[in-house]
């Protein structure tokens, strides 16, 4: 263990342990076995480290205990001494390691997803931290992890290796996991739909332009929604008036039939008043016009709820959260975390429906996200204008201060009013359908219609896609779910599943999300389904590369012979997973650079990505042998070239980064000679 064990304290939700408590501070790694683990209220020691049986019940508030297997003789002893110790070292590292669990009952869950990893070894004669080092055991793990958590093991295993450090041991390293997720149980709940990269491409920039259009007019907004908010006050009195009246109607500002004998203020057309404020533009665009009736006051109210859904719809595709998540956020749901390596790092925090304890609700997300969380923010509290006073829906003093994103139309003029529900009673959110067709311009319906390579996109992630929904001229059903499985694999798509728009979009998530959930990059709680579902693509992606370099699009820079040489094994695949398994076991490899991919074995030191002179060559050194050069990159690569050029001209004939940049001519130049000559 190269951390120091004094740095890990007690990490879980009890006010039994303090600073001052004994079993508070690790006193060495691991503890002496006479070191008290748990103890009572009435500072009775319940449970040493050593003990066969560690009783959590004093945590936990009802009886809970971990069984080591290594207290009797006989069938009750399932484990050896020396994997009862790794296995205490696990639940010591969750309760005390560097990122503690916070309930006595996530303990018990993890202990009871790993136990069987050590009666496995005790029963094969082998310690659990050399298990990678016997193939067949590791097989046979694969039948003795139930389906039901079997992505949540994945992740919990990947957490444990990459915090080896920390640990002082690793059970089951990247290539034993990848054969894991490879064999992933019949019972195991299948894939989510992934989204075709073209659509997801149009509708979180459709999604984008809403909430540009609103901020750019969100001055005139917000002066239009006082406006109409003083002169409903006027018509009928007082706002609470206005917004505790059955008949929205019946005074209207707006409406030119209803008698001014009942004291109504007539204001004009609200679409004279739109135009007056500069929203007659937005407005049409949104939501339509009709030619006949003008726009209505309630189209303000529309178009704030058509934003607001834009908004948590633009959050979802880049948090990787579920609807009620995203629906269930604050105004002040944005923070930054500031790294040392990667500078400020957007975190959004709020409340999760969890059905796992202890899956804290954070969520990494990309700083592109702050537009949301400024228009949504813009509009709640706008709204939070007509709930104060309303005596039905009145926010208690912290939901003032700090309102939930999703915001209902209250206002004096919406459909809604009079029949407004107490704050604290939250709207749920719609499916993504019943918005669309609520809101028909938001998308555009020929764009959402799947073509032959959305298919061909959509059906190698999930095979086994219904017919009925998905078919080439058919709309893509849009689902809030569907954001989860897409970002995840977006991370770390590449070939057909990714292109340089797709990158651009995903250059803030790709970079931080893997880092904090697939790397323990941070110390921060977070969700730790979002994590079991970055780290299953993680695993996956590889093998979704390799299809991908068997095609033309890809040569090598010696000789056709060499590529088909690399690609031997892929060819054996039988399918998809079959090829995954294999790319687990290390018997394939791809990783992509900037000028293709690259299949070797292992670590390069030379990456390909900030500079690709080792991976085409240069004048005097030959390309690598295990690059592959992809076709579709050339436009990419002479919009570098262009760039390199200009910059050799600024500079010193001779300096070192003179030299670094002709010899990066040169190997893109090299590229460019490959692809033209096997074109």
């Amino acid at each position: 263990m190269k951390a120091d064990p004094h740095e890990f304290t007690f990490g879980l939700d009890s006010n039994l342990v303090t600073p001052a408590s004994l079993n508070y501070r690790l006193p060495s790694w691991p503890p002496p076995r006479d070191w008290p683990v748990v103890i009572d209220k009435d500072g009775k020691v319940v449970s040493r480290w050593g003990d066969p049986i560690w009783r959590l019940w004093p945590w936990h508030g009802r009886p809970l205990q971990l069984n080591f297997g290594d207290g009797k003789k006989g069938r009750a002893k399932r484990i050896d001494a020396a994997n009862a110790d790794l296995l205490r070292m696990v639940v010591t590292w969750l309760i005390w390691g560097p990122r503690p669990v916070k309930k006595a009952a996530t303990v018990a869950f993890y202990f009871h997803t790993v136990k069987p990893i050590m009666e496995l070894c005790s029963r094969d004669g082998i310690r659990a931290d050399s298990l990678m080092r016997f193939p067949k055991v590791l097989e046979r793990l694969r039948a003795r992890l139930a389906s039901s958590y079997y992505d949540k093991m994945i992740a919990f295993l990947h957490r444990l290796h990459d915090d080896r450090e920390s640990l002082g041991f690793t059970l089951v390293d990247p290539g034993g996991l990848k054969l894991l997720v490879a064999a992933a149980p019949d019972g195991a709940p299948e894939q989510t739909v992934y989204i075709p990269p073209r659509i997801w491409l149009y509708q979180v920039g459709r999604l984008r332009e809403c909430l540009t259009d609103f901020l750019t007019h969100r001055k005139q907004v917000e002066a239009c929604f006082r406006f109409c908010l003083d002169a409903y006050a006027a018509s009928y009195g007082s706002l609470e008036a206005a917004l505790t009246s059955k008949k929205p109607d019946y005074k209207s500002p707006f409406n030119s039939a209803s008698s001014e004998r009942n004291g109504r203020i007539y204001q004009g057309r609200f679409s004279e008043a739109a135009a007056r404020f500069g929203l007659a533009e937005p407005l049409s665009k949104w939501l339509g016009n009709d030619q006949e009736q003008g726009l209505g006051v309630k189209a303000l109210s529309s178009y704030l709820s058509l934003v607001n859904l834009a908004g948590l719809a633009y959050i979802a595709n880049f948090t990787l959260q579920r609807k009620e998540e995203v629906g269930s956020l604050r105004a002040s749901c944005l923070h930054w975390e500031k790294d040392e390596q990667l500078g400020r790092v957007p975190i959004i925090c709020g409340e999760t429906t969890k059905t796992d304890p202890d899956s804290d609700a954070r969520w990494v997300t990309s700083p592109s996200v702050e537009i949301a969380v400024e228009a949504l923010s813009a509009i709640t509290h706008l709204r939070m204008l007509c709930a104060k006073p309303n005596p039905a829906a009145r926010p208690a003093a912290a939901d003032q201060e700090d309102p939930y994103l999703l915001s209902a139309a209250t206002e004096p003029w919406s459909s809604k009013s009079g029949r407004v529900m107490p704050y604290g009673i939250r709207s749920m959110v719609g499916s993504l359908g019943g918005v669309l067709k609520r809101f028909p311009l938001l998308l555009d319906r020929e764009q959402m219609r799947i073509t032959r390579e959305d298919l061909k996109v959509a059906l190698r992630l999930n095979p086994t896609l219904p017919e009925e929904k998905f078919a080439v001229g058919k709309v893509w059903p849009l689902a809030w779910h569907q954001y989860r499985r897409t970002g995840a694999v977006n991370m770390f798509a590449s070939g057909d599943l990714s292109d340089s728009t797709m990158q651009q979009q995903m250059k803030h998530s790709s970079r931080l999300m893997p880092l904090y959930y697939g790397r323990n990059h941070t110390r921060l709680h977070l969700n730790q389904e979002v994590e079991a579902a970055v780290v299953r693509a993680m695993y996956e992606a590889m093998a979704e590369r390799l299809t991908s370099a068997l095609s033309d699009r890809f040569v090598s820079p010696h000789s056709n012979e060499r590529k088909e040489a690399l690609a031997v094994n892929v060819i054996g695949a039988k399918d998809l997973k079959d090829l995954v398994e294999m790319a687990e076991k290390g018997t394939v490899s791809f990783r992509e650079n900037r000028l293709g991919g690259c299949m070797k074995a292992g670590a390069c030191e030379y990456g390909g990505i900030e500079s690709v002179a080792r991976c085409a060559g240069s004048k005097d050194k030959k390309p690598c042998p295990e690059a592959l050069f992809d076709r579709s990159k050339e436009s990419q690569i002479r919009s570098d070239m262009r760039r390199v050029a200009a910059e050799i001209e600024r500079l010193s004939v001779g300096s070192k980064r003179y030299e670094a940049l002709v010899e990066e001519r040169c190997a893109m130049e090299n590229y460019l000679n490959v692809i033209a000559r096997d074109g």
